[in-house]
């Protein structure tokens, strides 16, 4: 029977109610704000900010200076890129992304350098962004493009939740 390593599955209390599960990397100079949760093997760069109630989910990837804002929830396996002609190993041309707060970046999904995630914006899973996506919008695709308003977004999900109670389809 294979021995489990003392690491393994286990969860490192990093204060103020924020955890990360590991194995995972936090990079130095990374702040992490208040009830974060960083899932296993998830990739935190050098000098990023996680605002309060941040969730990044196992496997994903924050470059080097990111910025996410206060509930911003990052999906299994996401990708936030900063350098836009890799590898230059000059941070003075990387282009970090700034997600705002409320955001949702859904699994699988690529943010390329610089492209930006307004307040509230939701990135499909497995999309790529390319350009700017705007506050409370959603995108979605290859490359992403808008897809609907989130209120629409927040109104499905509530439908969703409701017909899975009652179990109606």
């Amino acid at each position: 029977m294979a021995k489990e390593t003392p690491l393994s599955g286990t969860c490192a209390v990093l204060g103020n109610g924020s955890v990360a599960w590991r194995p995972c990397h936090i990079g130095n100079g990374t702040h992490v704000g208040a009830s974060c949760s960083i899932g296993s093997l998830a990739h935190i760069g050098r000098n990023v900010t996680l605002g309060n109630g941040c969730r990044i989910q196992g496997g994903a990837y924050v470059a080097d200076d990111c910025h996410l804002g206060e509930g911003v929830f990052i999906g299994p396996n996401a990708t936030l890129l900063n350098d836009k002609y890799p590898p230059s190993r000059n941070s003075e041309q990387w282009q970090p992304v700034r997600i705002g707060k409320n955001a949702v970046v859904g699994g699988g999904s690529t943010v390329l350098p610089g492209c930006d995630i307004g307040e509230g914006g939701v990135l499909g899973a497995g999309s790529t962004l390319t350009k700017q996506l705007p506050k409370n919008e959603v995108w979605a695709g290859q490359p992403a493009v808008f897809v609907m308003t989130r209120k629409a977004y927040d109104e499905k999900q509530h439908q969703l939740k409701l017909n899975t109670r009652t179990g109606d389809d």
